[in-house]
């Protein structure tokens, strides 16, 4: 692929990300992409295939972005200052969604039952991750840092219900407004919250920070 096809190609897959975001895999045509991007059907479809092989690129694309935000931190679990390593956790998988609420939203539009025809995602995506940060709190739950009786994998996916929530959908303030991840007091607000309920909720010792 020449850089000029790598160039489109890039594009196409940016447009898509973002139109599969807004409106979901079925709501979501290559035609409007197409557009989207300045191109016609014919090109889109010779640097990324039909429709399903570009939405399965794309959540590959939005997989490895949040791998990757995750790596770091998951690194530094269960380390000699394990709570601490937990809340920079929560801090990394916020600032991802934040940054990137587009991912949140593509897998909320599934969790509404778009895409019902592409069912593998969540077992090649999701379930890993899960597994993979459930397997990092394991440690510090067995050594009674955690609570031993909380289901971590519940406590997990009350984290990613809330941060996927908020990233979308924000919260209302006094006068009815939706104050979005964008706004910095919103945010810090969300921010404090998310980890105080999170310290709470785990049983963990000291103050939440």
């Amino acid at each position: 692929m020449t850089p000029a096809e790598s160039g489109q190609a890039a594009a196409i897959l940016k447009v898509a990300t973002h139109l599969f975001a807004a409106h979901g895999y079925d709501g979501t045509s290559t035609r409007q992409i197409a557009e989207a991007a300045g191109l016609n059907i014919a090109t889109v479809n010779y640097h990324v295939g039909g429709k399903r092989e570009l939405y399965l690129a794309v959540m590959e694309s939005a997989h490895q972005a949040e791998r990757a935000a995750l790596e770091t931190a998951l690194g530094c679990l269960p380390g000699r200052e394990p709570v601490a390593a937990i809340h920079q956790l929560i801090d990394a998988y916020l600032d991802f969604c934040v940054e990137r609420p587009e991912v949140p939203a593509l897998w909320m539009h599934r969790w509404l039952s778009d895409a019902g025809d592409v069912n593998e995602l969540e077992r090649r995506y999701v379930r890993p991750l899960v597994t993979a940060v459930t397997a990092a709190l394991r440690p510090s739950a067995e050594a009674g840092v955690i609570d031993r009786g909380i289901d971590l994998e519940y406590a997990l996916w009350s984290v990613i219900w809330c941060v996927h929530g908020f990233a979308k959908g924000g919260v209302l303030d006094a006068d009815g407004r939706r104050r979005a991840a964008g706004d910095r007091a919103a945010l810090g607000r969300f921010r404090a919250h998310l980890h105080l309920s999170l310290h709470r909720t785990l049983g963990l010792p000291g103050d939440a920070p």
